[in-house]
C-alpha cells in the first residue's frame, strides 16, 4: 500500500462569501506580499462531511459531533418513562463520560428553569460520538428504561470505544479532553484554500422594495443592505495517510477505501455553504492532481507565491503547478511514485480515474 494520497486542487468560484470572519467579509490571508481570499480548513471540512454526498456514501459510519447528547438521553429517558429526576440523573452520568459538564448558572442568576436544566445537561466542549458509541449509549438507555440500571461506573466506561467505524472520525481526528485515550489522531490534512491570484473584496450594496408600497407616498426601498464578496480561482490542498485511515477505521479495509474515495468526491464536487442563497457560487474543481507514495508529504503552494495575473488565470495556474512539480522532482528525486491528473479544460481524465487510482493497493 502507498501511504499518502495527495490532492492538489483548482476550483474556480464566482461571486462569493463562502467563509466569512467575524466582520461578515471574506476570509483573507497575506501571501507573496498579496491580498488573497482564503476559505479555512475547518469549514471545508465541515462542508464535505456534513454533506449528502457523504452521509449517504457511508450511511452507518457517520459520527455526531455535539455538546448536547446529554439533552437527547435526557428526553429518551423521558419518552421511555422514567422520571424526570432519575432521566437527569442518568443523563448527567452518561453524558460526564465524553466531557466536563457545564456548570451550572449561580443561586441568584436570572434563569429559565426548564431550559437551564436541559443546558446544564450538556458537556463544555464538542464531543465526537461514533456510531458504535451512540449504540451503546441507546442500548443503556433501554437497559435504564427497563430497571436495569448500572452498578457502578466502570460499566458506564464501557460507553467510549476506542475502536470504530465513524469515517468522519477516522478522517478528521477527535479530541476528547475527559479520556485522552479514546482521542483519534486524523489520517487527512487540510490546507486553507487560497486564491491562485490576488484579490479585492468588493462591496455589494442593495436594496428591497416592499410589495405593497405603491410609490405615491413614499418611493425609496423597504431596506438597505451591503454584503462584500469576492471571487477567484482556489488551490486547495490534502493530503491523506492511509495507513492511519486504515488503522483508525479497525483495520476494514473496504470500508478505508469507500471513505477514501467519498472524501474525493466532496473535496471536488462539495462547495462551502456560506451565502449560497446569495450567491449561488457552486462549483467543481476544473483541475485535480492526485499523487501517491511513501515520501515526505509537500504542498504546491508555492507555485502561487507570485501571484497568476491577467489572462486566463485557470489555464496558468495549471501550468505553473505542474512545472514547481517537476522542479521539485528535479531538485529533490521523485516527490511521488505516481500522479493521475483530471483536467477539464483540457478534457483529460475523469474524477472516476482519480478516486480508482487513490484507491489501488499499490502502483507501478
Amino acid at each position: 500500500m502507498k501511504r499518502f494520497v495527495q490532492l492538489h486542487l483548482l476550483t474556480s468560484y464566482p461571486p462569493a462569501n463562502l467563509n466569512r470572519d467575524d466582520l461578515g467579509r471574506p476570509k483573507t490571508a497575506m501571501m507573496g506580499g498579496r491580498l488573497r481570499l482564503r476559505v479555512s480548513s475547518q469549514s471545508l471540512k465541515r462542508a464535505w462531511r456534513t454533506s449528502e454526498v457523504f452521509s449517504q456514501a457511508l450511511d452507518g459510519h457517520v459520527g455526531t459531533r455535539t455538546k448536547r447528547m446529554g439533552e437527547e438521553i435526557f428526553k429518551q429517558l423521558c419518552d421511555k418513562g422514567v422520571d424526570e429526576k432519575k432521566a437527569k440523573e442518568w443523563a448527567e452520568k452518561i453524558a460526564s463520560v465524553f466531557g466536563k459538564a457545564k456548570k451550572a448558572k449561580k443561586s441568584g442568576e436570572k434563569k429559565e428553569k426548564k431550559n437551564d436544566e436541559l443546558q446544564e445537561l450538556q458537556i463544555e466542549q464538542l464531543a465526537h460520538f461514533s456510531p458504535e458509541e451512540k449504540q451503546a449509549i441507546d442500548a443503556l438507555v433501554n437497559a435504564i428504561a427497563s430497571g436495569k440500571e448500572p452498578s457502578d461506573a466502570k460499566e458506564l466506561q464501557t460507553l467510549l470505544h476506542e475502536s470504530h467505524t465513524a469515517a468522519d472520525i477516522a478522517l478528521f481526528g477527535r479530541m476528547l479532553a475527559s479520556d485522552p485515550k479514546y482521542n483519534t489522531e486524523a489520517a487527512a490534512q487540510v490546507a486553507h484554500a487560497i486564491t491562485v491570484h490576488s484579490v479585492q473584496v468588493e462591496d455589494d450594496y442593495f436594496t428591497a422594495v416592499d410589495d405593497l408600497n405603491t410609490g405615491e407616498e413614499d418611493a425609496g426601498a423597504g431596506h438597505l443592505g451591503q454584503t462584500e464578496f469576492g471571487a477567484g480561482v482556489f488551490y486547495i490542498y490534502l493530503c491523506i495517510d492511509r495507513k492511519s485511515l486504515l488503522a483508525n477505521l479497525s483495520d476494514d479495509r473496504a470500508l478505508a477505501d469507500k471513505t477514501l474515495a467519498t472524501l474525493i468526491k466532496c473535496a471536488t464536487t462539495i462547495a462551502p455553504t456560506g451565502k449560497q442563497n446569495s450567491f449561488a457560487s457552486r462549483a467543481r474543481a476544473s483541475y485535480v492532481r492526485c499523487e501517491t507514495g511513501d515520501q515526505q508529504p509537500r504542498s504546491l503552494s508555492v507555485a502561487f507565491l507570485k501571484p497568476v495575473q491577467d489572462g486566463n488565470m485557470l489555464d496558468t495556474a495549471i501550468k505553473n503547478l505542474e512545472s514547481e512539480a517537476a522542479r521539485q522532482d528535479k531538485a529533490y528525486g521523485m516527490c511521488v511514485d505516481a500522479s493521475c491528473v483530471m483536467n477539464v479544460a483540457a478534457g483529460n481524465g475523469t474524477l472516476a480515474d482519480i478516486i480508482k487510482f487513490a484507491t489501488e493497493a499499490d502502483h507501478a
